[in-house]
């Protein structure tokens, strides 16, 4: 009996690990997204919203696999 509690929490850190690749590119994603239209929006013909946000959404989902992973291992 002291099995089923074991792999039932070994199943849910594999669903955690699953699910951190679409998390990243969801952030990665809207923030690339919020980038352009602030730059077709209030830009004159250069990406720099673009370049900032989709950066700064690279170093968010990164540090959020950190943040997930530590704990994981808790």
């Amino acid at each position: 009996m002291e099995k089923q509690p074991k792999e039932k929490s070994s199943n849910n850190k594999w669903i955690a690990l699953i699910n951190i690749p679409f998390q990243m590119g969801i952030i990665i994603l809207a923030f690339t997204y919020l980038g352009m239209w602030l730059d077709e929006k209030y830009s004159n013909g250069s990406s720099i919203w673009t370049i900032i946000l989709s950066l700064l959404s690279v170093f968010l989902a990164l540090y959020n696999v950190i943040r997930q992973v530590k704990n994981l291992n808790k």
